[in-house]
């Protein structure tokens, strides 16, 4: 082909080509997948790396998608079982995670995605050590609490429109609301086996606010001690600013007795 291409064609200018952004993403499962797509539609990079240790998916993955590359403005998709394919990556996301077995608890499940996560990050920040990172594997706040040992609606309150809001008064329901928000990623479960598109549709967000340095408010995990009265490493979702360097502010919220009364916790 290269031969054909030179009879037809002469050079003007280098062929290196020089990329604005990176982005690599750990895991081809569901998640890893669809939050490619999302990104993709998106037009957030010119180059997106894939790592994976099941090397056959990963690899029909990536083909699949190179095939479509033209379609979706993609000038770049490669893989690897190794992690120097991520080298120099703007942002990496992070979905591998192991699943539970047949009789394991939680806690087993949380240890086995611990040892993994220890090896991600070493990886991660060997070969792209001024990355950012999106933690998208479930418990998320321990997993980003982790990653984070291992590296060292904004606006009125909505209470103060309605002041029945969440009570048995309440003419909008926001209760079964909050209810539902909690659990419908299980039911989601018990319909489809697991949960993707709306999760990577918000990465894609997220990805888009860090990459373009927008400043935009998001509930993230992120580390609360010193916040509602926190005084130790905890890792929970709330309101911050994202932009360039990942997350740059906390918005401070005041709670309601109740609220605080549903955020205690015991550390162990």
């Amino acid at each position: 082909m290269g031969t054909v291409r030179c009879e037809f064609t002469k050079n003007l200018t280098s062929e290196e080509t020089i990329y604005h952004s990176k982005i690599s993403t750990i895991g081809t499962g569901s998640v890893g997948i669809a939050c490619a797509i999302s990104i993709l539609l998106k037009g957030l990079s010119d180059e997106l790396a894939f790592v994976d240790a099941d090397e056959g998916k990963m690899k029909g993955e990536t083909v699949d998608l190179q095939h479509g590359s033209s379609f979706i403005k993609m000038p770049y998709i490669v893989c690897s079982i190794d992690y120097h394919v991520t080298a120099n990556s703007n942002l990496v996301i992070m979905t591998a995670v192991v699943h539970p077995g047949k009789g394991e608890t939680c806690f087993d499940v949380v240890k086995r995605n611990v040892s993994i996560f220890k090896l991600m990050i070493s990886n991660i920040t060997w070969f792209s050590p001024q990355c950012k990172m999106i933690v998208v594997s479930n418990p998320v706040d321990i997993l980003t609490y982790v990653s984070w040992k291992l590296m060292n609606i904004a606006g009125i309150p909505l209470k103060d429109l309605n002041s029945d809001i969440g009570t048995d008064k309440d003419p909008d329901d926001w209760e079964n609301v909050h209810r539902e928000v909690i659990t419908c990623g299980c039911e989601m479960i018990k319909m489809k086996g697991y949960t993707n598109w709306a999760v990577c549709l918000s990465v894609a967000d997220l990805t888009g606010n860090i990459l373009k340095n927008l400043r935009r408010v998001h509930t993230v995990s992120t580390i609360t001690k010193g916040l509602y009265e926190i005084n130790e490493e905890v890792f929970v979702s709330v309101p911050c600013i994202l932009g360039g360097n990942g997350i740059a502010n906390h918005i401070k919220i005041k709670l309601t007795p109740e609220e605080e009364s549903r955020t205690s916790f015991k550390v162990i």
